[in-house]
């Protein structure tokens, strides 16, 4: 399970609710694009709960649509009838552009859609961002590492001899 996060503004409405941050280590993101999300109601429930996990999924755009595929949004327990499926496919919202923008950067260019991070926007509507990536070779992998190390060692002696 992931935890529920929410923002330093003033804005009650703006909360994380899942977020993938091996992402960024595994792939090389060019953009980012914020989509809307279709859900049904037990879904929206669960999520205000915080019970989402986006890390083993992925976008693909399949008959001129965008699909969130994989994304795991726990069971919601007061809905006993009306119980939506775990891991089922979503449909996420973009625009006409957008969309032939994502088709072409992943057919042609061999680009990979990675959702970044869940939340639930300023006016309470469930947002996802999606990053278009290219995955890393195993040495760019190391090279981050090391930036990362390296500029947290930076911070330490600042830290103690600044």
């Amino acid at each position: 399970m992931s935890q529920v996060k929410t923002s330093s503004k003033s804005d009650p409405n703006y909360k994380v609710i899942a977020e993938n941050r091996r992402a960024r280590f595994d792939y090389a993101i060019e953009e980012d694009i914020e989509c809307g999300i279709i859900l049904e109601g037990s879904e929206v429930k669960s999520l205000r709960e915080g019970g989402a996990n986006i890390a083993e999924s992925y976008a693909a755009v399949e008959d001129g649509e965008l699909w969130l595929v994989n994304s795991y949004v726990a069971p919601y327990r007061q809905a006993k009838t009306f119980q939506h499926e775990e891991r089922r496919r979503r449909k996420l919202l973009v625009s006409r552009k957008q969309l032939a923008d994502l088709w072409n950067a992943t057919q042609r260019k061999g680009m990979t859609l990675v959702p970044l991070v869940m939340y639930f926007n300023h006016r309470g509507m469930a947002k996802i961002k999606i990053g278009v990536a290219k995955g890393k070779k195993l040495h760019d992998k190391r090279e981050t590492a090391a930036k990362r190390d390296w500029s947290r060692q930076k911070q330490r002696l600042l830290k103690d001899h600044g």
